[in-house]
Parts: structure tokens; sequence; C-alpha cells
């Protein structure tokens, strides 16, 4: 089953892990396995908040997956001492027996992720007092930490999300006030398929138009590089969450496409 909007994630998740050096790899514990279907995320050395990173994409959407995947991937998170990790089910993963194999293997369903689509539709104006540029390795440092600080990845995760500025199949952008950096984005590009990931604003700088105009750039971006169809997600909209995210990738756009669930080990 081809999915492009999880085909370009996925693929993403990957290239960050192609990214790391061997000492990166060894400090902080990488891992990127398949198993059945799914991509298995690991990294072993990070906070047990760092679900961003700690996750199984594609579970069931290549092949029915089998009681046994679900727990070899619930052993290989427990060997690496990973205590939080999320499990990603779209709408269309197979078998129907995948959620009750979940809860065998003590999963419960966590906060989903919206995911969204748009096609190549003008990019609405934004307005910001920031400035806003596509930067390279020279700014690599500070995009580590703005992301590693809002993604709460924690210190350690900074100079790998660093190596992301100027890689091939990358486009990162950031927001500055003067020559500080605000805030950053980056785009990843698979063909005519584009995905949005680590939208992320220093506290200092929020409420000012950073996301949403670095969102409006990595769109306008992947619309100049050809591609048909970009894709981005957030957490699902829940009673009393402002949700500012949400919004903003509505502004630019995008519609709700679906929810993939999240099912992580209970906190009890």
């Amino acid at each position: 089953m081809t999915l492009p909007s999880e085909e370009v994630e996925r693929s993403a998740l990957a290239d960050l892990h192609a990214a790391a050096t061997p000492e990166l790899v060894e400090s902080l514990q990488l891992s990127a396995s398949t198993i059945g279907s799914a991509l298995v995320s690991l990294a072993g050395a990070l906070p047990n908040s760092a679900i961003v990173v700690n996750r199984a994409i594609g579970v069931g959407l290549e092949a029915p997956e089998t009681r046994q995947t679900v727990q070899d991937i619930s052993s290989t998170y427990r060997s690496a001492g990973v205590e939080r990790y999320f499990v990603q089910r779209h709408p269309a993963a197979r078998p129907a027996e995948l959620v009750s194999w979940f809860s065998a293997f003590g999963l419960e369903k966590a906060r989903g992720w919206q995911k969204f689509r748009r096609g190549r539709d003008p990019v609405p104006a934004i307005g910001t007092d920031l400035r806003i540029e596509e930067i390279g390795p020279e700014h690599g440092q500070a995009f580590g930490r703005i992301v590693c600080d809002a993604f709460d990845l924690g210190n350690l995760a900074a100079p790998w999300l660093a190596r992301l500025p100027g890689r091939a199949g990358w486009r990162v952008f950031m927001s500055f006030d003067g020559d500080e950096p605000a805030g950053a984005g980056a785009l990843f590009i698979q063909g005519k398929y584009a995905w949005t990931d680590y939208g992320a604003t220093a506290p200092k700088f929020r409420r000012r138009g950073s996301q949403a105009a670095v969102l409006a750039h990595r769109v306008q971006c992947a619309l100049d590089a050809g591609c048909q169809e970009i894709f981005t997600c957030t957490g699902e909209e829940v009673p009393g969450d402002p949700q500012h995210s949400y919004k903003n990738i509505r502004k630019l756009g995008f519609q709700e496409s679906y929810i993939r669930e999240n099912f992580a080990p209970s906190r009890r």
C-alpha cells in the first residue's frame, strides 16, 4: 500500500538517522530498523519525552502484521531502556487485531497526531516583524538548540539535529530578530512530495508570527521545487488546548486528512 503522506514522513525520519555520525550513534544510542512493515526509530539516550524520535511508523501498511511483530517492536524499546515511545497506527493499518495486540503488550492509546495535506494553491501572505532566511550548516547549532528545546529532546540531541541544515533532501529556514535566531522549521522533499517538520520558536520570540511565517516559506519552497503535495502534522485537538500549531497549519491552506493513533506504554 502506497501512502505518500506516510512514506515521505518515514523517509525523513530514516534520513535523520542517516545524518548521524558514528559518534552520535554511539552517544545517543541510535538505531533505525525495520520490523514487519514499521520503521522502528530509537534513541536510547534521550529523555522519555523524545517521542518524535522514539516511535514506530508504518505498522501494518505494507502488509498485515502479526502478534509477533508487536511483541518484537515492544521488546526492542524495552531492551534499550526506552520507557516512553509511540507505536503509530494509520487508519488503514492491518489487521484489525492490532489494537488488541497493543493492549496485550501494555500499550494504551495516547493523544493522536492529526495529519494534514495541501496541494499547489498559492501561499497566503503572512506578516511578521522577524526576518526569514534559508539556512545552512553555519546555523546548525542554533537550529538544533531551538528544536530540541521545543520538542523536549534534551540537550544531547542538539548536535544531531544540527546536521540537517545543508543536508541533501532538506531545506531549513530560520527566523531572526536582528542577528539572533528566533525560530526554525525544516522541509524534507522526496520527488513530488514534501514533509514539513521541526517547526519551533524560542520562548522569548513567541507571538510574533515566526511559526506561521517559517511555515509559509517552507510551503513556497516546496511549490518552487515542483512538489504536488505537501504534508505536515500536529497533535489532535483536545478540549482546553489552544492548538496554535493547528491554527497556523490551517492558515497556510492545509486541510485535515486523518488522525493517526498513537499507542504508548501505560503510565500506571
